[in-house]
């Protein structure tokens, strides 16, 4: 259906940059500078669709890159940044998105504002482009580094992205200037005739273009973490239900509790670290606890529930993240969770790799109402706030 898509552009090699990798795949704060670039956008309620143009030799490691993030299907990239985006947006063509932005994957620090900045422009204009106004002199030098002029700063402006377009005029402009060489899509739309507009940008809004970006943007957002941006911070909520049935035991928030019923699941059917796991997925943006452990897959059968959470934590970490604290809701008549409650708070804590002190359990009755009510399962809620570990 019409909507917003955008077109993440990813297919450069990254030559002057001098890595092993293409920069775009390079780490900030634990995470590629791609997934920080994707993120910005699916994370964003106003966009529809996030499309990756990337170098087919990279399909692995955009795979990698994104894990988890609801993205298209990548598209091959052209030999030149222009054929690329035109390649992502012929790719749109079945989908004919009202809008479409055009963004580099090596901005990795897009703000939410800036979006809407140019969403808000492309109601009135077919273009909109965020970019800063010069405000140093600018001279103009020969070879040999001599000046040979001054050149006015009056109305130039630098260059930012996402710049954002309506998707039918950008489409048909890029197929009229195939062959040409303009430097970005406000170019090409110039090029047919249209009018593009400025809106503010952002000077956090970076690209990487050398590895002293690379060391300012890791400051950046070290920075913005320590002083408690919300861009530091994720936040997730799991929830989870199983039926009881026969047996002599349940296990829940990693401790067995004797019982004249048990939990029926594949696994062992907790129900308490079932819920943080899909808490933790969900603050990294990774699917649930289904996608990681399928419950068709027979290899998790019967498997204890501390295996899942400990891999959420790692994945967690290895995003350079850590637990500020976890919150946990039993939902159930009986056992009785003040007894073990401790318990369960140093069992979550040691398999999580955090303190006790990070770590709450509560339970709570339905006032013998619904299912929990009856006896005939027993529910649980987390919510989970994952923040940068310096």
């Amino acid at each position: 259906m019409p909507g917003t898509a955008v077109i993440i552009v990813a297919a450069g090699r990254g030559h002057r940059f001098g890595a092993e990798l293409p920069k775009q795949f390079l780490r900030v704060r634990g995470e590629p500078v791609l997934r920080h670039a994707v993120r910005a956008f699916t994370d964003h309620p106003r966009i529809d669709a996030v499309i990756p143009v990337i170098h087919p030799d990279d399909a692995e490691l955009v795979a990698d890159a994104l894990e988890g993030l609801d993205y298209l299907q990548p598209v091959p990239g052209g030999r030149a940044r222009q054929d690329s985006v035109r390649n992502g947006l012929e790719a749109l063509s079945d989908m004919a998105p009202d809008l479409v932005l055009v963004h580099d994957a090596a901005r990795p620090m897009v703000p939410d504002d800036l979006i809407e900045r140019v969403l808000a422009a492309l109601e009135a204009q077919p273009g909109a482009i965020p970019a800063l106004q010069v405000v140093d002199t600018l001279k103009r030098a020969d070879p040999e580094g001599m000046i040979m002029d001054t050149v006015s700063r009056d109305g130039l402006w630098r260059a930012q992205t996402p710049q954002g377009f309506r998707y039918d005029l950008l489409l048909a402009a890029h197929r009229a200037a195939a062959g040409q060489e303009l430097t970005d899509d406000a170019a090409v739309m110039e090029a047919a005739g249209h009018v593009v507009a400025v809106v503010e940008g952002d000077d956090a809004n970076l690209k990487v273009t050398t590895q002293a970006d690379l060391t300012k943007m890791e400051r950046i957002m070290t920075d913005d973490a320590a002083n408690g941006s919300a861009a530091g911070f994720r936040i997730g909520n799991g929830f989870d239900v199983h039926r009881l049935g026969p047996g002599d035991h349940v296990t829940l928030c990693g401790v067995v509790i004797a019982h004249d019923r048990a939990l029926v699941g594949h696994s062992d059917a907790d129900v308490g670290l079932h819920a943080i796991c899909d808490a933790i997925f969900g603050a990294l943006g990774d699917g649930d606890i289904g996608s990681h452990f399928p419950p068709s897959d027979e290899q998790w059968r019967g498997a204890s529930s501390d295996r899942f959470l400990s891999y959420a934590c790692e994945r967690m970490r290895d995003r350079g993240l850590g637990i500020a604290n976890v919150d946990v809701t039993l939902i159930c008549e009986r056992p009785k969770i003040g007894p073990h409650r401790d318990a369960m708070r140093a069992r979550v804590a040691e398999i999580a790799g955090t303190e006790p002190s990070r770590v709450s359990v509560k339970a709570t009755t339905t006032e013998k109402l619904g299912f929990t009510g009856r006896g005939e399962g027993i529910a649980a809620q987390a919510s989970v706030l994952l923040i940068p570990q310096n």
